[in-house]
């Protein structure tokens, strides 16, 4: 590690110096977004040397440099790295309750707070290195590592090579420029199976975003009349004496309720409104990167607009575009708000049905989650002009869920992982894997599996998944999204890892606006429940019973177990762990054990998690 370390320093050093040979990198991250910035984290603590590389001076993609600053879903689920940058931003605003300055959400903050965090986290990491304004403009698979083009911020063309390429553009480019096959667009239900996909397949994406961060100056700050300037297009954007016909009769709402809606720190306002407000149907994915400048000028201009409109006549002409915020000289965020990219063929591709009915599926995707999520599915298509003949995906309820480490391999290009909101899931599933938590776990997942490629000499569909899964849990990680316990609770990783196995499975429901799981880990245990048991140990034949279970019991069935495999739980081992659940050796044998014990007992005296092997698509082997 210190020689890999040692040969990091030289390669930056290297590359600054403008030498005229391609210097070497173990792992490269294209994009320092949301996912981007988390996988150059998690790689680089798993002492691997990583570079990312970004077009911006700015980290962290959506949740900084898009704007969208305004963070949706998984509060109860502080996983690995979102997790740490919430705490980060608790600790810069002083306390949480400053973060739910907004409706829409309850963590809010302004972007640039976000880029500095995001920056501080990324050089605490003496194996993490970041090359500002640059870009990458071509891609060639050489025996087993990556070359790469780039252009640096003076414009020269410089070569670099990896071992290890992680996509975490906007968009997929690199996937793309590598020939992965891909998506674009709404699939038919006669594919994915999915009841609430149209009939017919379409290349129709979710609208984009130009967001505004505004502040008040005090003052008229009205700006001249854009020349596309039409009033009809927002006059229902909130309740006005200019609605008349609005789309959504349902939603329209208070002008306080609209300003409110991402309200950030410091008196400053997120405008990300979709009700006819800033979502703009533009579709730039397969775009050279000149047209897409052109054509997002349109976005730019549409939410300038917007902005008019609201000075103009809802009679806020105090407010303007903060002066504070972006350094761009529009002082609108260096990039869109992309919900959707292209989304390649993956080794499996992540449906609605995986979420609604995981433990249902012929693929048992649930035991090699990566990740959790759990915001519902949600679209935005009401700036298209045939939006009213599309799916009505506000808000589709789901449980939680967990997302598949599957989703992040391509199918048939080697070396590389692809990240952000271009994995293999299908178009309705984007509609919640998009979401900034989700996309930052993507992220830290993708780092883990790039370090463990390169720290095992494996080829990446060749990385065990429980071996990944352990170091995403080690990172304070979730695979399972249980609500049960907090990660820092001394049962956690158990439940975790028993859920992960399907020995027991946890209940996932949708309450009102809440998307949850549940171990019911406090809950008697029931005979029946212990069925997933004997698809890993066919010595236990399971049960239609729904009595409870005794500690008796429970240990009877783990002799069953580890008898069958030929294994041996001395007295101590066995001590310690009843001691460890039941605070007590021997514990009351006659009393019901609790699924949250019974959890623990088999993770500590049977370990089925590390102890049966199992492939990427879920199949013990």
């Amino acid at each position: 590690m210190i020689f890999r370390f040692l040969h990091f320093v030289f390669f930056i050093v290297f590359l600054a110096s403008c030498q005229p040979s391609a210097p070497f990198v173990e792992v490269i991250v294209v994009g320092g977004g949301a996912s981007g910035v988390t996988a150059g984290i998690q790689s680089a603590r798993m002492e691997t040397p990583t570079l990312i590389i970004e077009e911006t001076t700015w980290l962290g993609g959506m949740l900084t440099g898009a704007g969208v600053s305004a963070i949706d879903g998984n509060y109860n689920l502080p996983s690995g790295l979102w997790g740490e940058f919430k705490d980060e931003l608790i600790k810069y605003y002083g306390n949480d309750s400053v973060l739910k300055s907004g409706w829409v959400s309850h963590v809010l903050f302004e972007p640039s707070v976000g880029d500095k965090l995001l920056k501080q986290m990324v050089e605490k990491e003496k194996n993490l290195s970041v090359m500002y304004q640059s870009s990458v403009i071509g891609v060639q698979r050489l025996d087993d590592k990556w070359v790469i083009q780039m252009k640096d911020p003076h414009g020269q063309i410089k070569e670099i090579e990896c071992s290890v390429l992680i996509d975490a553009t906007e968009l997929g480019d690199i996937a793309a420029m590598c020939g992965v096959g891909y998506d674009i667009g709404m699939d038919s239900r006669y594919e994915t199976n999915e009841s609430i996909a149209p009939e017919e397949k379409n290349n129709i994406i979710q609208d984009l975003t130009y967001v505004a961060i505004l502040k008040d100056y005090g003052r008229d700050m009205t700006i001249e009349r854009p020349a596309s300037y039409d009033s009809t297009l927002f006059s229902c954007c909130c309740a006005n004496d200019l609605c008349i016909s609005p789309k959504e009769p349902h939603r329209v709402w208070s002008k306080e309720m609209m300003m409110t809606y991402g309200k950030l720190p410091n008196g400053k306002y997120m405008i990300n409104w979709p009700i006819e407000g800033n979502d703009y149907y533009l579709n730039v994915i397969e775009m050279t990167p000149e047209q897409r400048v052109e054509a997002l000028k349109e976005a730019k201009e549409f939410t300038m607009c917007f902005l008019y409109f609201m000075q103009k006549e809802l009679g806020l002409n105090t407010l303007y575009l903060a002066d504070d915020e972006f350094p761009t000289e529009d002082l609108l965020p260096f990039i869109p708000y992309h919900r959707e990219s292209r989304r390649i063929h993956g080794l499996v591709q992540f449906t609605l049905n995986h979420i609604i009915n995981p433990y249902d599926q012929k693929l048992k995707l649930y035991r090699t989650n990566i990740g959790v999520g759990d915001y519902p599915v949600d679209h935005h298509h009401a700036r298209y002009h045939g939006w009213s003949n599309l799916p009505d995906l506000y808000f589709f309820p789901i449980p939680s869920y967990g997302l598949p480490l599957g989703t992040i391999i391509p199918k048939e290009v080697k070396g590389l992982i692809v990240a952000e909101k271009s994995i293999s899931v299908t178009n309705l599933v984007n509609g919640t894997t998009r979401l900034q938590p989700v996309v930052l776990q993507i992220g830290q997942a993708a780092g883990a599996l790039a370090a463990l490629a390169v720290n095992q000499n494996k080829a990446i569909d060749e990385v065990a998944v429980r071996d990944v899964q352990d170091a995403i849990l080690a990172s304070g990680g979730y695979l399972m999204p249980y609500l049960d316990y907090p990660k820092e609770h001394s049962w956690f990783k158990a439940l975790q890892r028993i859920g992960s196995t399907g020995a027991m499975k946890g209940i996932g429901k949708n309450v009102a606006w809440s998307n949850q799981t549940w171990f019911r880990a406090d809950t008697l245990l029931l005979a029946s429940e212990l069925n997933g048991l004997s698809d890993l140990y066919p010595a236990y034949a399971g049960t239609s019973e729904n009595h409870p279970v005794s500690i008796a019991q429970a240990l009877s069935i783990v002799d069953t177990i580890v008898g069958y495999e030929g294994r041996e739980i001395n007295d101590e081992i066995l001590d310690a762990a009843l001691s460890q659940i039941f605070h007590s050796s021997p514990a009351d044998s006659n009393r019901f054990i609790s699924r949250g014990e019974m959890a623990v007992l088999l993770d500590l005296l049977i370990d089925p998690f590390h102890s049966k092997e199992i492939d990427v698509f879920g199949n013990y082997k």
